[in-house]
C-alpha cells in the first residue's frame, strides 16, 4: 500500500475534487495523512514540517519525498521506479512538504527523491499532479490504454 503524506490540509475544491477522482482510480488508493502547516519563521516552519512528516513516516517505509531537487522520470520510468519501490516489500511513501520546501533531514531519510518537473508547484496541485501520474504508472503496467506511449 501507498500512503502520501502531506503538510496542510487540502480543502474542499477543484484540486481535492481532482485528487479524489485519480486517488479513487488507483487499486489500491493512497491513504492520506494530512499535517498541520508550522509557524515562525521560514527556517523554523521549515524545522518543524520536517521532524512532523519524518514523525509520521513508518520507521520501514520507502519514503519518496517530492522536491525540485529530485529525479524528473518520464511517465514509463516512473512506472518502472513505483514497480521497483514496491518490489522492496515496504509501504511507499510519498512526502509533500509547505510552501517552504522539505528540510534537509527529510531529504537525507528519502529513499528516493522525485520531481514533477523543473516548474515550481504550489503544493496543493501536486497532490492531484501525483495522484494522476501513480494512476498512468499502474496503468502501464496493466497495459490499461489510459497512457498512450509516445504521446505526451
Amino acid at each position: 500500500m501507498s500512503q502520501l503524506i502531506a503538510i496542510g490540509r487540502l480543502r474542499s475544491g477543484p484540486e481535492a475534487d481532482l485528487f479524489a477522482r485519480y486517488n479513487a482510480r488507483l487499486r489500491p488508493p493512497l491513504g492520506v495523512t494530512e499535517l498541520p502547516e508550522g509557524r515562525g519563521s521560514a527556517a523554523e516552519v521549515k524545522r518543524r514540517e520536517g521532524e512532523a512528516l519524518l514523525r509520521a513516516v513508518p520507521a520501514n517505509a520507502f519514503a519518496v519525498a517530492l522536491d525540485l531537487g529530485g529525479e524528473a522520470p518520464d511517465s514509463l520510468r516512473l512506472a518502472t521506479l513505483l514497480g521497483r519501490w514496491r518490489e522492496t516489500g515496504r509501504p511507499v511513501c510519498f512526502l509533500i512538504g509547505g510552501a517552504e520546501g522539505l528540510d534537509a533531514p527529510v531529504l537525507a531519510r528519502a529513499d528516493a527523491v522525485l520531481s514533477l518537473g523543473p516548474m515550481t508547484w504550489p503544493h496543493f496541485l501536486v497532490r492531484p499532479m501525483l495522484a494522476e501520474q501513480l494512476f498512468r504508472a499502474q496503468a502501464i503496467a496493466t497495459g490499461h490504454p489510459y497512457h498512450r506511449s509516445g504521446r505526451p
